[in-house]
């Protein structure tokens, strides 16, 4: 061993162990992709995509769809509820998990979209219903109405949409300057588990393993630029496009269930109302001492409550 390899390697097992720099993706894909997992990835509009495709052919499709710093593993509880009655379909949205980064940093509503229904044409998947927890309730309902021919129902979980005075921390903090730079060499562990707790009602609900497979996925190579960057573009979408909400949602015409944490400090529970207000019909059920993401934090009674409205009216079930 050179004196250069002695000396280099301390001192990367002391930054790595500080969140500085990356982690190998292929240690990451090992853990969260393993063999017998059911993980698959597939290239599609400048993203390697990480998908799990999982259930019997025959039966009806949905498509699960995560919010900000998360992953496909958020839905692993409700996958195993799902599963029995479902052809579950996850992936890691752009910019996240093991799907990582693209290559040109463009993380718009309109590409999001184009991926979402790339996947699905992919897996030649025509209609699907859709689950989806705060970004990815928001693309889950702008997908409805972009392509309402392709989605059976919705259930939104604390999703984003409408206009919020004050957005939570670490996506305002994206504004600062110089935090693409400095947040794409430096996020602290503390800082992704601060941030866990932030959208658990109870602590005590965290399971083992949760803030560790957040921080690890952040640290998957281009992660945390990415992040920045749709952070930034989650801000400019609040400031300019999320006023016209309202009529968007009123023009909604899929069947639509709304599912919310009572103590959400990220999205808060008043844009309950909002929704109540601008869309006729739709379902609401909210969850006392709970927060932004019921299917994480009390998966058994959120997937149970989920199933009922998809399955109702469905003769075979």
């Amino acid at each position: 061993m050179s004196l250069s390899t002695a000396l280099f390697s301390p001192v990367t097992k002391l930054f790595t162990s500080m969140g500085i720099g990356a982690l190998a993706l292929r240690d990451l894909t090992s853990i969260y992709a393993a063999a017998g997992s059911g993980s698959a990835f597939v290239e599609l509009d400048g993203f390697n995509v990480h998908y799990r495709d999982q259930g019997d052919r025959k039966l009806p499709v949905i498509i699960m769809l995560h919010g900000v710093v998360a992953s496909l593993h958020t839905w692993d509880d409700w996958f195993t509820e799902f599963n029995p009655h479902y052809r579950v379909i996850r992936f890691d949205l752009p910019g996240f998990g093991l799907t990582g980064p693209g290559k040109d940093g463009v993380y718009t509503l309109e590409r999001m979209l184009r991926v979402l229904g790339l996947l699905m044409d992919h897996l030649h998947v025509d209609k699907a219903s859709f689950a989806g927890s705060s970004l990815g309730g928001y693309l889950a309902w702008n997908f409805a109405l972009n392509q309402p021919g392709r989605v059976e129902k919705l259930v939104l979980i604390d999703p984003a949409g409408y206009a919020m005075k004050k957005l939570p921390w670490m996506i305002a903090a994206s504004q600062l300057p110089g935090s693409i730079l400095f947040m794409s060499i430096w996020m602290p562990r503390a800082l992704i588990a601060q941030g866990v707790k932030e959208v658990y009602g109870d602590h005590k609900r965290i399971k083992a393993n949760v803030v560790e497979r957040y921080y690890r996925l952040s640290r998957r190579p281009g992660n945390r630029k990415a992040m920045m960057q749709i952070f930034r573009q989650l801000v400019l979408t609040n400031r300019t496009q999320l006023q016209q909400t309202p009529a968007a949602v009123a023009r909604l015409k899929v069947p639509t269930l709304l599912l919310w944490g009572e103590v959400d400090r990220w999205i808060s529970p008043v844009q309950v109302q909002l929704w109540e207000r601008d869309l006729p019909g739709l379902q609401v059920k909210t969850y006392p001492g709970v927060g932004h993401l019921p299917m994480e934090e009390i998966p058994w009674q959120s997937a149970a409550d989920a199933l009922q409205f998809l399955q109702a009216g469905n003769c075979d079930d």
